[in-house]
């Protein structure tokens, strides 16, 4: 990888980081220089960085305004979980059959710390640590192409999505574990059934975030230095 693939790179990853976590708000206008200078590089990769987030649905081009921060409707927010229930299920069939040792120890050290967590009372750490498994489980199952998927999927719906805290953690990281457990034997049909039970239970937490019309639909404004703020 180039140096100036890997500035792309950086780029295209901090402008989504700053769009998932709303600090840009959708229909934002995405202006190069005002980027660049808020990311400290040159305009160059900003321009490449833009077309990458725009193939993945995170930046649109609209007539007149250019580059602004896409706008999702809420059909496009809820096929993002139907897609995760096709997706996750196939990524944990694939690992059962691809993972490596240094994977498996992984996940195996992942839901130990989940568990140990849950049963004392740190909920604080436990989204980064199931950010982790589900990352770490995409990884193994050996295929670029879907890890990718899985992984933008993902990101788009912790956009989209505010996750309600579970009653029972300790049942969250029992799911982690079982799955786990089957991919551990090479059981890639009940890995693949065991990661849609654990998806389709967790459904009822997710709540759309709660952006207003106006941000979507009103004239795009030039993203300017500081912290926005969502609704």
């Amino acid at each position: 990888m180039t140096q100036g693939e890997i500035s792309v790179q950086r780029i295209s990853t901090a402008i989504r980081d700053d769009i998932v976590s709303g600090t840009l708000i959708p229909g934002s206008r995405l202006v190069e220089d005002i980027l660049a200078t808020r990311y400290g590089v040159s305009r160059v990769p900003v321009r490449e960085a833009l077309r990458t987030l725009q193939s993945e649905g995170f930046v649109t081009a609209r007539r007149h305004a250019g580059a602004c921060v896409a706008a999702p409707t809420a059909q496009e927010a809820a096929d993002l979980l139907d897609l995760r229930a096709l997706l996750e299920p196939m990524g944990a069939a694939r690992a059962a059959a691809r993972r490596t040792d240094a994977q498996l120890k992984v996940l195996r050290g992942v839901v130990r710390l989940g568990r140990e967590r849950a049963r004392r009372g740190c909920p604080g750490e436990l989204p980064r640590l199931d950010g982790w498994f589900h990352e770490t489980l995409a990884r193994a199952a050996g295929n670029p192409g879907l890890t990718a998927l899985l992984t933008q999927v993902r990101r788009k719906i912790e956009w989209m999505y505010v996750v309600e805290r579970p009653a029972r953690y300790a049942e969250t990281w029992d799911d982690h574990g079982a799955v786990l457990d089957a991919v551990a034997r090479g059981d890639a049909e009940a890995a693949r059934a065991l990661m849609a039970s654990h998806v389709a239970r967790s459904l009822p937490a997710y709540r759309p975030r709660h952006r207003s019309a106006a941000a979507a639909r009103t004239a795009p404004r030039p993203v300017g230095s500081g912290r926005a703020r969502s609704a």
